[in-house]
């Protein structure tokens, strides 16, 4: 299977240096045929990675705590003198003697998982003349509000010089799933796809600049670049001058578009919006030339490349570790991200996309989806329905497990404080508010039924329903003018004083 650097080097001498199959095949020393599959191919998506399955050692499962704990004691001493996986057979060999009936070769496959858990794994050029079709794409920054949370986030910016006409969308980091996202999005919204776009030298897109300005582009940007056709130009390091247009729009945008700082509830929703306004924006005069920009933008339209027919999968796949109660790390250990108590202590298949992070299980299935966390700094994200409905399975063993230990503090007071046979019902009905509204709006609830004293399964139910449903508020009836309105009736009390007075009743 040829590298994406070989088959775009294949597509390059094909498209544009005008050869034939037969002198590809000659110069790449490669089967025509194989030429052939990979200039005729139009869907680049990449193949979903399978899920690493540990392999279990079944036979070694007497010795496991054993062998774990002088991997674990040689964390202390010097890598020269820890254990090797046949130091470790040898001494299990001498411990038991003829009991012990299992191979080197088992002993090490499993050291080798063991080790790895416990140790860790170890110039371009710009035409002065701006053609129509092309376009420059960049990225800026802009803080923003989303469910009046603050983000410090990015925003990507692509612009076709010849007309001025630009486009935005607004993420919360830059990295490779978030331009692929922006651009997939933009050229889905315009149409088409720009025949050539100018990028800097950003890490997402190029693994190495090269001497004599090169470039060793990332399989995964290649990958995209030649999904959707377009060629991709690279400015000189340290020169993003040099795709100015793209420069000037990046401030304009953040002016225009992004000022005041933004507050809305979806990002997905506000992207959108983005769109229509940069079309409204398109309806002015350009700085220069005399016409508008959408009319000087129909130039632009009418060079643009096909839409692919195949949807391009912006997403990156990675298969994850997870720890004994079923959570995982992402982004160097600083994110902490929770899939299920199903899948504790295995390994799953974990989405990313630009604002999701979904857990599959071995059918590419959803487990479970978390919002992206973006940072440098340490973060947690748990979804709590998976172990909230395990819970409600075996509440008898609720106060045992890890996973009580995490439950925030009225879940765990209100738990207390039920007979053993209403825990199970009340942990069910927990999950069920839960994906009714929200985890939180759920601890809410029990938090105020706490503060009630009430702990009836219907009574929680009735409450949550009082505090977070919408309740309809219906108008007042209003009669119409022909009906006449009642006078207000004064009643006169004394006929019943006189008649109290004759019963021998004193008015006070």
């Amino acid at each position: 299977m040829l590298t994406m650097t070989q088959v775009n080097d294949i597509r390059k001498m094909y498209y544009e240096e005008g050869k034939n199959i037969s002198q590809i095949a000659r110069e790449t020393s490669n089967d025509r045929k194989t030429v052939r599959k990979y200039l005729e191919k139009d869907d680049w998506n990449k193949e979903l990675p399978k899920v690493k399955k540990e392999a279990a050692f079944p036979k070694l499962d007497p010795y496991k705590s054993e062998i774990d704990a002088w991997l674990i004691e040689d964390r202390r001493v010097k890598r020269k003198q820890r254990h090797t996986a046949k130091r470790i057979y040898d001494r299990l060999v001498k411990q038991y003697g003829d009991d012990f009936d299992c191979s080197y070769r088992t002993v090490a496959g499993y050291v080798a998982i063991k080790k790895k858990e416990i140790f860790g794994e170890k110039k371009g050029f710009l035409p002065l003349e701006h053609i129509p079709g092309e376009a420059q794409a960049d990225f800026g920054d802009a803080d923003f509000y989303e469910n009046g949370k603050l983000y410090s986030g990015k925003y990507l910016n692509l612009s076709f010089p010849h007309s001025n006409k630009g486009y935005t969308q607004i993420f919360k980091g830059e990295n490779q799933e978030c331009l692929f996202e922006g651009l997939k999005t933009i050229f889905e919204h315009i149409g088409g796809v720009p025949t050539r776009i100018w990028f800097d030298n950003a890490s997402t897109i190029v693994a190495k600049v090269l001497k004599g300005g090169g470039r060793n582009l990332t399989e995964d940007f290649l990958r995209f670049m030649e999904h959707y056709r377009f060629e991709a130009v690279f400015c000189n390091v340290s020169a993003g001058h040099e795709k100015g247009n793209v420069e000037n729009k990046v401030g304009y945008h953040r002016r225009n578009l992004l000022v005041p700082v933004p507050r809305f509830e979806s990002i997905s929703e506000f992207n959108k919006e983005l769109l229509l306004q940069c079309e409204e924006d398109a309806k002015r005069k350009h700085y220069r030339k005399d016409r508008t920009i959408e009319e000087l933008y129909k130039d632009d339209a009418a060079a643009l490349l096909e839409l692919p027919r195949v949807a391009f999968d912006t997403s990156k796949y990675v298969t994850v570790k997870t720890n004994g109660f079923g959570k995982f790390l992402l982004n160097n250990g600083l994110h902490e991200y929770s899939a299920s108590p199903k899948y504790a202590n295995g390994y799953v298949l974990v989405k990313l996309t630009a604002f999701h992070v979904i857990v599959l299980d071995e059918s590419y299935r959803e487990i479970v989806r978390h919002d992206r966390l973006y940072g440098d700094h340490n973060q947690q994200s748990m979804q709590w329905l998976p172990y909230l409905n395990q819970l409600a399975r075996c509440p008898g063993a609720l106060k045992y497990t890890g996973i009580y230990q995490m439950l925030p503090q009225p879940v765990k007071e209100y738990m207390e404080i039920l007979s053993k046979q209403d825990k199970g019902k009340v942990l069910r009905a927990i999950a069920n508010l839960t994906e009714k509204s929200s985890f939180e709006k759920a601890v809410e609830t029990v938090s105020t039924a706490l503060s009630y004293g009430t702990t009836d399964l219907d009574s929680l139910i009735n409450l949550h329903n009082r505090l977070h449903e919408k309740v309809l508020q219906l108008e007042l009836v209003r009669l119409p003018e022909h009906i006449p309105q009642l006078k207000r009736y004064e009643p006169n009390l004394t006929a019943y004083d006189k008649s109290l007075e004759k019963a021998g009743v004193k008015r006070c």
